[in-house]
């Protein structure tokens, strides 16, 4: 038996990046392993320059992911036109400016999110450092604020819900709801049934149907 993180991800508006494509950001159904590595990292105070203790997470993560409300997509189009002399401060600490003809046009992009929609999601770590348990520690105390995704994405409660016992992700996820009642949801193909759709990690809405080596092979289906 393995102890996982019950985490009830909840807010008005969230964000599970999928593949972005010059100014276009989409969202997906489910969470990516690379989300959850950020929100425990910023948790834990991590830093984004700490390239490696990112790594280190995100290479341990075992999850599962339910949907409980699906909510809709929404899509946020921004526009900015910049002046050369502006400058905007970055995670570097040191301002930064644009140069070149972005300043001959206004400055577009276009985000995703996904309104009103709530996912819980039972997690864990190989053994390591930090362990499942520094996880919990610091959803419970987080270094700095929490977000779902973007940083306008604050959850609407907290993010831990409690932790349950159970040998695999899939088992997991069913002891961490009340009642599963066909919801959508996600595993690792290797923590539970195989007899549903496989998909490929990085975006889960499009099936493919190869595996590039080293992807993280999930299963997508319903839960009894």
């Amino acid at each position: 038996m393995q102890s996982w993180l019950k985490l009830d991800l909840a807010a008005p508006l969230m964000a599970f990046g999928g593949v972005a494509i010059d100014q276009v950001g989409p969202v997906r159904d489910f969470p990516a392993a690379s989300m959850l590595t950020g929100l425990f990292a910023n948790a834990l105070g991590l830093e984004c320059r700490d390239r490696q203790a990112h790594q280190d997470i995100q290479d341990r993560l075992i999850f599962a992911a339910a949907l409980l409300r699906e909510g809709v997509v929404i899509t946020d189009i921004q526009n900015a036109q910049l002046e050369k002399t502006d400058r905007g401060w970055t995670t570097w600490g040191e301002p930064e400016g644009r140069d070149g003809a972005s300043y001959g046009a206004p400055h577009r992009r276009r985000r995703d999110y996904l309104a009103d929609a709530q996912t819980v999601v039972v997690a864990r770590l190989a053994p390591g450092s930090p362990a499942t348990e520094d996880i919990r520690q610091a959803l419970l105390h987080p270094a700095r604020p929490l977000f779902i995704g973007r940083k306008p994405c604050l959850p609407s409660r907290p993010i831990l819900a409690g932790t349950v016992d159970a040998a695999t992700a899939h088992d997991a996820l069913i002891a961490a709801l009340p009642d599963t009642s066909g919801l959508r949801a996600c595993w690792p193909a290797t923590e539970g049934p195989t007899g549903h759709r496989g998909q490929d990690l990085p975006d889960l809405r499009n099936w493919i149907s190869g595996f590039h080596a080293g992807t993280r092979r999930v299963v997508e289906g319903r839960l009894p």
